[in-house]
């Protein structure tokens, strides 16, 4: 029985022992008086089995006949079954049912037999693995560029971006404050970070039109030219 087959059985019981009037049954089942008064006259005559569904335990009037299950699940294990990678899934299964052999039967239907039949199994897929890079050895081996806009003064000042160097080996960092993510701001960032700590052998920036430049080149440096990376 249902859990509401036995929430009926329970008060329809406190009914019977003369505890409960019909009216506070229907209103504790949420029935109303005709209802609840059909459910007595079935509870009185049968006991507790009387208030079971009628179609509880009987085939579903919607679904297939035996044979039918019979013979598509025969085709599907000759046919469309295999080894795991090779097999097809109840959906593919389906499509080539009813397209080669005329048998036409809802995917979700034929996953559930072929789960009952073990000719198929939910296996689940496994996200690959990334591990993480390790970073750079050596202080200015690389050196990545990034700009952030957020209200980096709370509400005593306007949103700002804050543009920002970040050395991959040490986490040294240099930054700066502006209105906007510009080429002009970007570059005098990374002229004070070349001034502090000299020209750094690489620089990772992501996709963003201030940063895409075919190459830096700082005049001076004894270095040469620097390389420029993106994402």
């Amino acid at each position: 029985m249902s859990r509401r087959e036995l929430r009926r059985v329970e008060v329809l019981a406190r009914v019977a022992s003369e505890e409960l009037k019909l009216v506070d049954a229907g209103k504790m089942l949420g029935l109303s008086y005709r209802q609840v008064k059909r459910l007595w006259r079935r509870y009185r005559e049968e006991g507790p089995e009387g208030l079971k569904h009628r179609s509880a335990g009987r085939e579903s009037n919607r679904a297939k006949p035996k044979k039918f299950r019979e013979r598509v699940l025969r085709l599907v294990q000759k046919k469309y079954s295999g080894e795991v990678g090779e097999r097809f899934g109840p959906t593919l299964a389906a499509e080539h049912l009813e397209s080669e052999d005329q048998l036409p039967v809802p995917a979700e239907t034929l996953r559930r037999w072929m789960l009952a039949e073990g000719l198929w199994s939910r296996a689940r897929k496994r996200r690959q693995h990334r591990r993480r890079r390790e970073p750079k050895a050596h202080f200015g081996e690389l050196v990545q560029m990034d700009g952030s806009f957020h209200r980096w003064f709370e509400q005593r000042g306007p949103e700002g971006c804050l543009m920002n160097l970040v050395d991959d080996a040490t986490a040294t960092t240099l930054g700066r404050i502006g209105a906007q993510e510009t080429t002009w701001t970007a570059a005098r960032l990374l002229r004070r970070w070349i001034e502090q700590y000299g020209v750094p052998l690489a620089l990772y920036t992501d996709w963003h039109a201030v940063y895409l430049l075919a190459g830096v080149y700082w005049e001076g440096s004894e270095r040469g030219p620097m390389w420029l990376g993106s994402e």
